[in-house]
C-alpha cells in the first residue's frame, strides 16, 4: 500500500458554511504527515470525515484501503487516535483503563499497554484522577498505540503539555514512523512540525493551500529582504512566484519560489537595479511559509499564486513519464 490515506475532491458544509472545500491529498505510507491550520480551517472535520464519524457532502475518502463512508468502524478499529481533550475514567486506574480497553481488541493488547506505560514511566497503580495533564496524556497515547496500529492519528495532541511531555510525544511520532506507522498529526504547533514533519499540508478556511514534502518546501522557497533608498511604492521585480510580500519602511520582505532560483545571480541582479542599496536572503523556517500563506491577519496577502504542487501520486506519475 503506497498510500495509507486518499482524499479526492471532498467537501463538508454545515449550514450555510463550508468547512472542508474540494479537498484533495494523499498521505504516503509509513511517514509523518502534518496537517496545518489555523482554528476553523477545517483540519478536525477532515479527520472525522477520515474516521468515518462525518460524512462528506461530496468527493471520497479511503483510509488503509477502505472507504471511510462504508467502513467507518473496521477504520476506528485498525487506527489509533489521540484527540486534544480526550475522555478518561478518572476513577480507573491506569492498569484498570487498559484492561477494559483491551475487551475491544484482540489478544496482547493488554501486555503491550503495560510495556508502553512503563516505557513512558506512567505508575500503573494511580488512579486517573491523581494524574497531571502530560501523565494522562502518556496514558491515552498508550491505550492508541497498544493494538499496533499501522495509521497513529493525532489531533492537537500536545496542546497545553509542558515542554518535556511534547518532546517526548514529538520522539515517539518518529519512532512510529521508523517502524513502518503512518502518522496523521493536525498541529497549530509549528515549530515542533517542523521538527518530526515529512509531509506538509496547510489549510485556511476549508481549502487546500499547500501540499508538499517539507524539505521540498523548504528548498525550492526563498524569504528575501531588499533596502531600497527610498519608500519605493512596489516591491522589485523578482522571478519565481512571489507567495507574499510586505514593505517596513525602506524594506520589502517577499517570500518567492523558484525551484530553478539560482541565490548569487538573482542577489547581483537586485543589486544591479537603481534604487536598491542592500539585498539579503535565507531559507524561511516553516513558520514563515506558513504565515505567508495564510497572512498574519489570518487571511490569505495579496500575492502571485505559484503552480499547483503535484499531490502524491500525481508526481509518481509524473516520475513514471
Amino acid at each position: 500500500m503506497s498510500n495509507a490515506i486518499e482524499v479526492r475532491g471532498v467537501t463538508k458544509r454545515f449550514g450555510r458554511q463550508t468547512a472542508v472545500d474540494n479537498v484533495s491529498l494523499s498521505v504516503p505510507a509509513g511517514c509523518v504527515f502534518a496537517l496545518l491550520g489555523e482554528n476553523g480551517a477545517g483540519k478536525s472535520t477532515l479527520i472525522r470525515m477520515l474516521l468515518g464519524l462525518a460524512t462528506p457532502d461530496a468527493g471520497e475518502l479511503q483510509v488503509l484501503g477502505r472507504s471511510s463512508t462504508a467502513d467507518g468502524e473496521m477504520i476506528r478499529r485498525q487506527v489509533g487516535y489521540v484527540s486534544e481533550r480526550p475522555t478518561l475514567y478518572d476513577w480507573m486506574t491506569a492498569a484498570e483503563i487498559g484492561w477494559f480497553t483491551a475487551g475491544f481488541y484482540g489478544d496482547g493488547f493488554e501486555s503491550n499497554y503495560r510495556q508502553l506505560l512503563a516505557s513512558f514511566q506512567v505508575p500503573a497503580d494511580r488512579k486517573i484522577a491523581h494524574m497531571s495533564k502530560g501523565m494522562r496524556a502518556k496514558v491515552v497515547l498508550s491505550l492508541a498505540l497498544a493494538h499496533r496500529p499501522p495509521l497513529l492519528v493525532m489531533d492537537e495532541p500536545t496542546s497545553g503539555l509542558d515542554t518535556l511531555v511534547r518532546r517526548e510525544f514529538l520522539e515517539s511520532m518518529v519512532d512510529q514512523a521508523a517502524s513502518g506507522r503512518t502518522v496523521l498529526l493536525s498541529s497549530h504547533q509549528i515549530g515542533e512540525v517542523e521538527r518530526v514533519a515529512d509531509w506538509v499540508a496547510i489549510m485556511h478556511e476549508g481549502r487546500l493551500l499547500e501540499l508538499s514534502r517539507l524539505d521540498q518546501m523548504k528548498a525550492t522557497t526563498r524569504a528575501w529582504t531588499v533596502t531600497m533608498e527610498g519608500a519605493a511604492s512596489a516591491p522589485p521585480p523578482m522571478g519565481g512566484a512571489v507567495l507574499a510580500h510586505s514593505r517596513h519602511g525602506r524594506q520589502w520582505q517577499l517570500l518567492v519560489r523558484d525551484a530553478d532560483l539560482d541565490v548569487d545571480a538573482t542577489t547581483a541582479q537586485l543589486m544591479d537595479r537603481s534604487g536598491v542599496v542592500a539585498v539579503d536572503s535565507h531559507t524561511p523556517s516553516l513558520e514563515e511559509i506558513f504565515v505567508a500563506r495564510i497572512g498574519p491577519d489570518g487571511s490569505p496577502p495579496p500575492a502571485s499564486e505559484p503552480e499547483p504542487m503535484p499531490t502524491p501520486w500525481e508526481d509518481e506519475r509524473l516520475q513514471q513519464l
